[in-house]
């Protein structure tokens, strides 16, 4: 805004007899483009929390919440075209590694919501080595055979098994029984069972060889927060306003998240209790306390563990030969509060 258009919108505002300081708040609004990694779901409560309860507006700013589409939330960030977006960790190292524009600012789930799940019934699966020679229902990514091998490696198995890729179906064919076991997200799949009288068992990833981590995070790019650093202060502290208000209303939260996806999320009664289990396990907030930190002992070992499994590629498709430093991945040094 040039000058003069500003001191046009300073008069305006005095000729309208609005509160001065209220209308220049309006006027300096920063328009903000947030991308989401998946549908909307409760990992995503802390944005649209922020935004219906004008704390992003209370932040001088205007926050878009771009529905999710065919292109990834990192890949619009680091081309521009959004300022923040969702990610999961496994997006943000393998595509920085790969040269993508993208540095993580927020850690939205303090510890790992993912496991290995298998039907109940199956007596002979008493620990991972029991999974050698199953058939793993699949997603199609270079990450899951590594982290299933170490799994099952760690409990002395082979690290051997089949793979079916089928997607989100993988869910239903797990519970009829075409597949073996498959992996879930606890939080919201492995609830979702739960309401459906789906009886599941499930390892935990970092019991058994795998890197604890940040599930899910919140990146920008260096171009934007290099030009906007108070911008992207201000946009962190609300989002983190955010979650916390869920984290102390979830009930509040959850019909808010709700009502601004009506079309989406037509099942109260799994937004309510995928809540209660973020709460619960303290992912959304640590049984520390933490909330939106990035634990850099955290972050340092996954990056080291796919590097060290050849996850890591750089532009050219080929595995990197050199460990990358990984502090240039993430900063904690816009959350202000």
């Amino acid at each position: 805004m040039t000058d003069f258009t500003r001191r046009q919108a300073l008069l305006l505002a005095l000729a309208a007899g609005l509160p001065l300081p209220a209308r220049a708040k309006a006027v300096a609004a920063q328009k903000i483009t947030v991308a989401l990694d998946w549908t909307a779901n409760t990992n995503h409560v802390g944005l649209f929390v922020a935004r219906d309860k004008a704390l992003y507006r209370d932040a001088g700013l205007d926050v878009e919440i771009l529905p999710y589409g065919d292109t990834g939330s990192g890949t619009l960030v680091a081309s521009g075209i959004a300022d923040f977006g969702i990610s999961g960790s496994l997006g943000l190292f393998t595509q920085k590694s790969a040269g993508a524009d993208l540095k993580a600012v927020y850690a939205v789930v303090q510890s790992e919501t993912g496991r290995v799940v298998f039907n109940a019934d199956r007596a002979a699966i008493k620990s991972p080595k029991n999974l050698d020679g199953l058939t793993y229902g699949g997603f199609g990514s270079a990450w899951e055979n590594a982290l299933i091998s170490t799994i099952i490696r760690h409990d002395g198995g082979k690290g051997v098994f089949n793979t079916v890729t089928l997607g989100t179906s993988a869910y239903e064919a797990l519970a009829n029984g075409a597949v073996d076991f498959t992996l879930e997200v606890s939080t919201w799949e492995g609830v979702e069972a739960e309401l459906k009288g789906l009886k599941q068992r499930s390892f935990r990833y970092a019991d058994y060889g795998v890197p604890d981590e940040h599930t899910t995070l919140i990146v920008s790019s260096n171009a934007f927060l290099g030009a906007n650093p108070r911008v992207a202060a201000a946009f962190v502290e609300a989002t983190r306003r955010g979650y916390e208000f869920a984290v102390d209303n979830a009930k509040e939260a959850g019909d808010l998240l709700i009502a601004a996806n009506k079309d989406t999320l037509t099942n109260p009664a799994l937004v309510h209790a995928s809540l209660k289990a973020l709460n619960d396990g303290h992912f959304l907030k640590s049984a520390a306390g933490a909330i939106g930190t990035m634990d850099k002992a955290k972050m340092e070992a996954m990056g080291g563990y796919l590097f060290a499994s050849g996850i890591l590629l750089d532009g050219n498709g080929k595995a990197l030969k050199e460990k990358p430093d990984f502090s240039g991945y993430f900063s904690n040094e816009f959350l202000v509060g």
